[in-house]
């Protein structure tokens, strides 16, 4: 029997219309869908999807075992998700090498800081694995903006909130254009990280890009309490121009 193909899918930030026909293609022929949750959820994947998938598709939810009850610094954390990737891994391969293909749905696009990464890293020896890019929930953010990103030379930096204060400051402080990722519970350091760098008037909250709720604020703004999952900072290069 013929090995079978793993397919990481981006799925893009969120409307179904912006995935791309390649993407749309494999989810709707899909025999066998792997997505990636949080326990007890649907799943931001899954939910992208919904009304695409045939009838007699075998579904395969990979429900993350923390997400933030462990401090990612705390060694737990990395033995925990490993064990589950390893998991995953194992039924994924189970899978291909029946000769069955699989799709994993992607959140944004497969190889910008998403968990199939994980998944590619384990399966890339031992099966053949193909990549679909996908529209990234930053450029989803900065389109909702209503402004360019980036202008001529303008250097563009994409920062996590999780990157200690001071290190959050310098690159604010020192880049022309600026996409920060993972806020959650960091909004009141990335605030202040901000106006250190002098900058907290040219900040920009955006929550659910591409998506239903979508919403796009100053930082200035915005309340202190945690911002949504899917939110993205944003600070647009001035650069040259014509």
């Amino acid at each position: 029997m013929s090995i079978g193909t793993i397919h990481g899918v981006g799925l893009g930030p969120g409307a179904a219309d912006l995935m791309s026909v390649r993407a749309d293609r494999l989810v709707r022929a899909a025999r066998h869908v792997a997505y990636f949750r949080k326990a007890g959820r649907r799943g931001h994947a899954r939910t992208i999807v919904d009304g695409m998938l045939r009838d007699d598709v075998v579904e395969f939810p990979m429900d993350y075992p923390v997400t933030t009850e462990i401090d990612f610094t705390d060694p737990r954390y990395n033995e925990c998700l490993s064990a589950f990737y390893a998991t995953c891994t194992a039924h994924i391969l189970s899978l291909v090498q029946g000769g069955e293909d699989v799709v994993v749905l992607c959140e944004g696009d497969p190889f910008f800081y998403g968990s199939f990464m994980h998944l590619h890293s384990r399966l890339k020896d031992h099966a053949p694995v193909a990549v679909v890019p996908g529209i990234t929930g930053m450029s989803g953010a900065w389109t909702a903006s209503g402004a360019p990103i980036t202008w001529g030379d303008d250097v563009l930096t994409v920062a996590m909130a999780t990157l200690p204060e001071d290190e959050l400051t310098r690159r604010i402080a020192e880049t022309d254009a600026l996409v920060v990722m993972k806020i959650g519970r960091h909004l009141p350091k990335l605030r202040r990280a901000i106006a250190a760098a002098g900058r907290e008037g040219q900040a920009w909250l955006i929550e659910h890009a591409a998506q239903a709720a979508e919403r796009v604020r100053p930082l200035a703004e915005v309340e202190d309490a945690p911002a949504p999952y899917f939110s993205i900072a944003l600070i647009h290069g001035q650069g040259r121009r014509p």
